[in-house]
């Protein structure tokens, strides 16, 4: 059995003995610094070739728990040590907990004063594992823990952990073509508190779980409903960093545009209800020619870094690429729109409804949004030659 201190080294994960699960306690009255590595007596029988017993054509985005998860903490005023994997399975936290009370979390989707990020390993054709521009991640990660007034991990803290965390699920990972891990960085304040303050104590964790498509329609155009009874972020909140806090607000007009058969929710500003903001979960760009327009990240817009990588691939491919306030009625010109992020990669848009107006646009074969994909798709898979240093190899 893995005791919560133990920590794994990557050299070690291939031969790695699974052990059985012990919840981990978190958020304890205690604080206690990481302890020094140690090794669980390693399988002699565990192969690389080893591979999850998984349908991986019928993968959809739900949660497939893998075998191991990564975790680490830190009291207030110090940093985040050399982090431990044990197996998946329940935290204990104590009612106390910061996150509990007063949302201190960061991580992507699931905490209310927390952070969260997310981010996928692929595997290539040769079996290699490749993770795409993690330190955006890392980075994106710091940024938001300032907002949030959390302590943060390093950038390369964070790297490591994602290495470790795909090393131990290695067989979790689905073949070529079939999927992706989907990473799940958290980021919470576990240490108690009573009043309104900073938590004592901080957890950073990392889950895994092999995903395919986000979207029901798989690969298929998405029909999105405007929302106007409904904001997703405000001016000077909290709209540009990954805190659970942007993401339960959404899911009322999240249900009640799938109860009326569309795909998700495209927002529009708080103030006047005029520009384009985000879908729920994914940015938006619109296309008209060899333009390519998406809402600038001025403070309500989180800054994707699937975003930042198709204006860039975009660029290159010799597209005009804005960032700007996009309005609404724009919609009814545009010749394409796309959605993009870590969850859905460069996703079509068939149909956008507006009060009463249905658009259609442009989709499969010879778009910029299957442009794009493609060549994004490429990079992240080993495909496509990475000429700016955005694949890192797990090894």
């Amino acid at each position: 059995m893995i005791p919560f201190r133990t920590t794994v080294s990557v050299p070690s994960l291939r031969k790695l003995l699974l052990p059985a699960f012990a919840p981990s306690k978190i958020g304890t009255h205690k604080c206690f610094a990481s302890q020094p590595s140690s090794l669980v007596s390693p399988n002699p029988s565990y192969s690389d070739e080893e591979h999850a017993d998984v349908d991986w054509d019928s993968l959809g985005f739900g949660l497939m728990p893998t075998d191991y998860m990564y975790i680490t903490k830190c009291c207030e005023g110090q940093s985040f040590g050399q982090g431990q994997l044990t197996r998946y399975g329940n935290i204990e936290l104590s009612p106390s907990a910061g996150v509990l009370n007063y949302g201190q979390v960061c991580f992507k989707l699931f905490t209310s004063k927390g952070l969260f990020e997310g981010t996928k390993a692929y595997r290539k054709d040769n079996g290699g594992l490749l993770l795409f521009r993690p330190e955006q991640n890392a980075i994106r990660m710091q940024i938001g823990a300032e907002r949030m007034c959390m302590a943060s991990p390093s950038v390369d803290q964070f790297v490591d952990a994602l290495k470790q965390t795909v090393l131990a699920n290695k067989r979790w990972v689905p073949p070529p073509g079939k999927g992706s891990l989907y990473l799940r960085p958290l980021l919470l304040g576990t240490g108690p508190v009573l009043g309104l303050a900073p938590a004592p104590e901080y957890t950073f964790l990392i889950f895994a779980s092999p995903v395919r498509n986000y979207f029901k329609e798989g690969s298929s155009p998405l029909n999105l409903y405007v929302e106007e009874n409904f904001d997703r972020a405000s001016r000077l909140g909290t709209g540009n960093v990954k805190t659970i806090s942007n993401y339960a607000p959404v899911l009322r007009a999240q249900m009640n545009a799938k109860r009326r058969g569309f795909s998700d929710v495209l927002y529009l500003d708080s103030a006047a209800k005029k520009y384009l903001e985000e879908v729920s979960s994914c940015n938006i760009f619109i296309a008209k020619g060899k333009c390519i327009s998406t809402p600038a990240t001025n403070g309500t817009i989180l800054s994707g870094i699937t975003r930042k990588s198709v204006i860039e691939i975009a660029t290159d491919h010799g597209y005009k690429v804005e960032e700007r306030g996009v309005d609404v009625d724009e919609l009814i010109e545009a010749d394409e729109v796309f959605c993009t992020g870590t969850a859905v990669g460069v996703a079509p848009v068939g149909t956008i409804t507006y009060r009463d107006t249905r658009m259609e646009y442009k989709t499969g074969s010879g778009s910029i949004c299957q442009e794009l994909q493609n060549t994004i798709s490429g990079i992240q898979t080993g495909i496509i030659e990475d000429k700016r240093g955005w694949i890192v190899e797990v090894d």
